[in-house]
């Protein structure tokens, strides 16, 4: 049985809620590095945003994510020389 979102919110620190939103407006964070260092899907991370943020600032951010090929892997050029993962570590520092 899974957890409702708003347990799984509360079950969060404001500090952890603050890192999931710096990795979210983070063009270089993928997705699924946010889902491997919080447990929070992409979907997961749609709603925390969408509850946290204000409606014109989430809606802000999901036009800048949308067709973003950063926050995806999957999407990203092999070109692409840096690793989120640094990325979301140096984060995750902050709280």
């Amino acid at each position: 049985m899974e957890v409702k979102f708003a347990e799984r919110l509360a079950s969060l620190s404001e500090a952890d809620v603050s890192a999931i939103i710096q990795m979210a407006w983070e063009d270089r964070t993928a997705f699924e590095t946010i889902e491997q260092r919080t447990g929070w899907s992409e979907a997961d991370v749609i709603r925390l945003m969408r509850h946290e943020l204000q409606p014109s600032s989430f809606r802000m951010w999901r036009e800048r994510m949308k067709g973003r090929t950063t926050k995806h892997r999957a999407l990203r050029s092999p070109e692409m020389q840096f690793d989120d993962r640094l990325v979301a570590d140096h984060r995750r520092g902050n709280c």
